[in-house]
């Protein structure tokens, strides 16, 4: 592969957190008299947190919310997030790690959230192939996912790449759309229940239902070589 550094997305890639979020999504914006349900939940991830609230009181409440309403919004979701427990690792996400290390390609995280503890999370379980400076959060960025800032700024923290150099590997419809606008290769994970059409609609380059299923695929054409 001639690939230099792999940029993961963080929940619903790494970890099976969706779920979580999901849940913590509509608990807390119904105390703020906004309807979101699972579905909004899965088709908004990948954005900002606080991007998604301005979003939907502009629809529901039909209010302009500062950054600092949105934010103090947004930490009443991370609070009710992070009451439900640590969400487990993917099946095949540390293999997968372990190859792209064994292969001298870099592990990269490009994520829309900016919570510390889901840093420090990031460190501690995949501190054997990744660093801090090698993690793009919300707030290196002005503009989020679908927009292609956080996977250009991803190409800059690995070490200021060509697109052409990456990989992106993404499970939700915004991050498709925001790792192919920046002309990364990327990579469809189905981790949740949107149906594979609603993935493709936004043409990544390939789709595998599972991480596992893709570590098997490069891991079986490097041996095929």
């Amino acid at each position: 592969m001639s690939k230099k550094a792999f940029l993961f997305d963080m929940d619903g890639v790494l970890y099976d957190s969706m779920p979580h979020h999901a849940i913590a999504w509509q608990q807390s914006m119904k105390k703020f008299g906004i309807h979101m349900t699972a579905a909004d939940a899965y088709a908004t991830e990948g954005a900002r947190g606080i991007d998604t609230i301005r979003l939907f009181a502009r629809q529901q409440l039909h209010e302009e919310l500062t950054l600092q309403q949105a934010q103090e919004m947004y930490d009443e979701k991370t609070r009710i997030f992070h009451e439900m427990g640590d969400a487990p690792i993917f099946d095949g996400v540390l293999d997968l790690m372990q190859w792209l290390n064994d292969h001298h390609i870099s592990v990269n995280v490009v994520t829309g959230s900016g919570q510390r503890p889901l840093i420090r999370r990031l460190l501690h379980d995949f501190g054997d192939f990744l660093d801090e400076d090698h993690i793009t959060t919300a707030y290196d960025v002005d503009r989020g996912k679908p927009y292609p800032d956080p996977y250009l700024a991803g190409l800059r923290k690995a070490g200021n790449l060509k697109p052409s150099d990456a990989v992106v590997v993404e499970n939700a419809p915004l991050g498709i759309r925001s790792g192919v606008a920046a002309g990364i290769y990327t990579v469809a994970i189905n981790s949740g229940p949107l149906p594979d059409a609603t993935l493709l609609a936004e043409h990544p380059n390939k789709l595998f239902p599972t991480i596992r299923d893709f570590y098997n695929t490069l891991r079986d054409r490097k041996t095929e070589r």
